[in-house]
């Protein structure tokens, strides 16, 4: 059989796979949404949800260092990857060992789409069908209840020293727009651009991200002192992991308004 991935490239994968390796953080909670725990052999130290898969599945490294051997040893089927949480190299690397089904999300619609190919290439299209429902529904239900509500210049904060910010083509962005947040650095040509702390006052609001650097409540209150304007902590997980955790995203992100 053959399948294509969402940067179009075809891998040729001639049965359902039943021994998969995640790379991805969010695509294992999504595997696990699915009912494929089971079939998950091996996933990355930053698989944290459900917590039980730390200890019934094997450690493979994180999303930018892998051990090939020990993925080799799992003998998987197809290992599934993003194209922004692992590099190019650890693709085609992996590619030697196994097919490697690789996801590229922007969008909800990127999303969906994803879900709906995760239906067809583990043969669950059907629980795969009721997950997108329920993520249209939920969409559906939220942007009416956001359009109810006023607008904000936000800054989406992801490190520090130096601080760097989520900037335009990125999950995160279209999530804060979905919000009806305006992002100030979605003009910056990096997707995750560095700025000064003095830039961050072009901001009403700004949103300190709990990942991938862990901001802490000490932190919000630091930064509020020095720029005197609002500073919030925001979890970064519902901003950045996609899969079946935008549903709980979408409840969380009414908390905000």
């Amino acid at each position: 059989m053959h399948f294509k991935d969402q940067l179009n490239r075809t891998l040729e994968v001639p049965y359902t796979p039943r021994r998969i390796i995640s790379l991805v953080p969010s695509q294992t909670e999504l595997l696990v949404a699915l009912g494929l725990s089971d079939f998950l052999v091996g996933i990355t130290k930053f698989c944290v949800h459900p917590e039980t898969l730390r200890t019934t599945k094997t450690i493979v490294g994180g999303t930018k260092k892998v051990h090939y051997d020990t993925i080799e040893e799992l003998r998987p089927d197809l290992i599934i990857c993003n194209k922004e949480e692992n590099t190019k190299e650890i693709v085609s690397t992996l590619e030697k060992i196994a097919p490697v089904w690789v996801s590229d999300i922007y969008t909800i619609e990127d999303n969906l789409k994803m879900i709906r190919q995760f239906g067809e290439l583990f043969s669950v299209t059907e629980k795969a069908e009721e997950l997108t429902k329920q993520i249209e529904d939920a969409v559906h239900e939220f942007k009416e209840f956001v359009a109810l509500k006023p607008s904000k210049k936000v800054a989406y904060v992801i490190w520090k020293n130096p601080y760097m910010v989520a900037g335009t083509v990125t999950f995160i962005d279209y999530l804060l727009t979905l919000n009806n947040f305006e992002n100030v650095f979605a003009r910056k040509s990096s997707r995750y651009p560095e700025v000064s702390e003095k830039e961050l006052l072009e901001a009403d609001t700004v949103l300190l991200a709990t990942e991938p650097f862990p901001f802490k409540n000490s932190d919000v209150i630091k930064l509020k002192n020095a720029l005197q304007t609002e500073v919030r902590l925001v979890d970064g997980e519902y901003f950045s992991w996609y899969g079946s955790r935008i549903v709980e995203a979408l409840s969380y992100f009414k908390t905000l308004h």
